[in-house]
């Protein structure tokens, strides 16, 4: 049985709402889905987003931290990748159509792309590696890793699902193709910005 004290079970849950209401690259694409493709047309993207996290702090959790220490220049060629295919990211954000648009190079993310973007996610790194390391004590190990992933999962779904509803209402603002570009360039601004703790941690490495 899980051995989280209520006090932790707070603590955690504050964690993993402030970690998850907060800007991140997840949060970023999920905005200009929204405002690009509209709720429904978001949900398997949000979706990816919410399962693939949880499954990512077991595993963080269970073992793959344990492959990282043991082999890091993996977690070092991962962050390479990761930092490329984010930056990927930004300009097909940058260089959507428009409103509406889902076909062609320019359509919502599937939810298994969602899903395996966490593995490239330099603040859902952060967050499982800071989840498991401060909320899941030693006792009965497992079952709070399994624990401290459900919580993260009731909490971070609809923390996601609000970012994408901005989104949503700010459509209506984003009918003209001027504004819908600056729109599109800032969000793929902020998070090509969003590599910097990552590039300074490789710099430094």
């Amino acid at each position: 049985m899980p051995s989280l004290t209520p006090d932790l079970l707070l603590a955690l849950s504050l964690f993993a709402f402030v970690s998850s209401i907060t800007p991140g690259p997840n949060n970023t694409m999920l905005i200009a889905s929204g405002a690009n493709f509209g709720f429904r047309a978001s949900a398997a993207h949000m979706a990816g987003v919410a399962v693939g996290f949880c499954v990512m702090i077991a595993a963080v959790g269970l073992g793959l931290g344990g492959v990282f220490r043991a082999f890091p220049a993996l977690h070092k060629v991962l962050a390479l990748a990761g930092g490329g295919y984010m930056l990927w990211l930004a300009w097909k954000i940058a260089t959507a159509k428009g409103v509406g648009v889902g076909q062609g190079a320019s359509r919502p993310q599937t939810f298994w792309q969602a899903a395996s973007f966490q593995l490239v996610n330099p603040k859902a790194w952060a967050m499982a590696v800071g989840a498991v390391t401060t909320y899941a004590p030693a006792d009965h190990y497992r079952a709070n890793v399994i624990l401290v992933s459900l919580v993260f999962f009731a909490i971070n779904a609809p923390c996601i699902a609000i970012w994408t509803g901005f989104g949503v209402g700010l459509r209506r603002f984003l009918d003209r193709p001027a504004v819908l570009r600056a729109f599109n360039l800032s969000m793929a601004a902020l998070l090509a910005l969003s590599l910097t703790p990552l590039v300074l941690e490789l710099v430094g490495a």
